[in-house]
């Protein structure tokens, strides 16, 4: 990302002093028994792990998963891309450079003078193209279409990229699947959300910082969407707010397993039951850093709301429906230019 702006590093010196636990971190959950005849057979079993998944989205919001039916191959060779991508100079990166018209693809905080995140990434929808509303206003009736930009170089990252997509997205509805069951509904009650979804991945790369006590990978922030699946390399960074005491904790690094986490779209429809939770990235002063997070986000029509079969007398809605197509354009589209109107938050719909 080039020699560091001292205009940078003085900006940066007026963050508070980031303070975190060191923990083993999240519940670990083994997936196995979905690949298996014991699925079906064993409802006790399968009874288990959907509360170990109840209490992970309760007292956490995150839980890591292993044994879930992602090949190590698939794994590998999309991150292996990735680093490829990223050691190609500026120049070349920047010929998928994302922008108003076309808001998927290459960003580097470099380039925008962006002092909030130490990163780069490249975007791609799991749906080519995706359908979204054209513009921010809520009046706005009118459908346009986001398309992906593949770069040439390296060669096989879209053919890499798109059948981990495939494979990624089959985990995630699984474990909506699981997440349904914990709160007491039927396994497919989410599916329909997901029929013209608008989920996305996103490559990432943290570069080496020479202030990484000041710096962050990525601010504290709670995903928008309904779940992410993220796969991280063995460097680290990632830190979640535990919900019991608010201290940071630091994730501990499995190969084998994804990271997930309730977004603020389930917080919704789950009326509360299940929270949406603040985490960051930290930066390393020696170690380049890359992760993969995979957003699991539904149709844009889809108006989120608490689920009717969550609400009663005990426990009222929370929200007033809003338009997820809205919510995400609105956030995407105030990356490139000043907005007439500020950025949408759950927190706006609170009954």
């Amino acid at each position: 990302m080039g020699e560091v702006d001292p205009a940078f590093v003085q900006a940066l010196e007026h963050r508070p002093k980031l303070e975190v636990v060191e923990a083993e971190g999240i519940p670990l959950i083994d997936l196995s028994m979905l690949s298996s005849h014991n699925a079906t057979s064993d409802p006790l079993a399968l009874d288990g792990l959907v509360k170990e998944i109840g209490s992970a989205c309760r007292n956490w919001g995150f839980f890591q998963v292993i044994n879930h039916g992602v090949s190590s191959e698939k794994r590998q060779k999309i991150e292996s891309a990735s680093r490829k991508f990223f050691a190609q100079s500026l120049e070349e990166k920047r010929k998928v450079k994302r922008d108003e018209e076309r808001v998927l693809g290459y960003y580097d905080s470099e380039h925008t003078k962006n002092v909030r995140d130490w990163k780069e990434v490249f975007d791609f929808t799991v749906e080519n193209p995706t359908l979204v509303p054209a513009s921010y206003k809520p009046e706005d009736k009118e459908v346009t279409k986001w398309f992906n930009q593949w770069p040439d170089n390296p060669p096989e990252l879209r053919e890499v990229c798109e059948e981990y997509a495939k494979v990624v997205e089959k985990l995630a509805y699984k474990l909506m699947e699981l997440i349904a069951l914990s709160l007491g509904l039927p396994a497919k009650r989410f599916h329909g959300f997901f029929s013209d979804q608008t989920s996305f991945i996103r490559l990432n790369h943290y570069p080496p910082c020479p202030v990484p006590q000041l710096a962050l990978g990525v601010g504290r922030h709670k995903d928008g969407g309904a779940l992410t699946i993220l796969a991280q390399d063995d460097v680290g960074g990632l830190e979640v707010k535990r919900k019991t005491d608010g201290e940071w904790v630091r994730v501990k690094p499995n190969p084998d397993a994804y990271i997930v986490n309730v977004g603020d779209i389930i917080q919704v429809w789950s009326n509360e039951a299940y929270e949406s939770v603040e985490h960051r990235v930290m930066v390393n002063s020696e170690k380049e850093r890359f992760s993969i997070p995979f957003f699991f986000n539904p149709a844009h029509y889809t108006i989120v709301k608490p689920l009717e079969e969550l609400v009663n007398e005990q426990s009222p809605a929370r929200y007033k429906g809003y338009s997820w197509g809205n919510f995400i354009v609105t956030r995407k589209y105030s990356n490139f230019k000043k907005l007439d109107v500020e950025n949408v938050q759950i927190d706006h719909f609170r009954v």
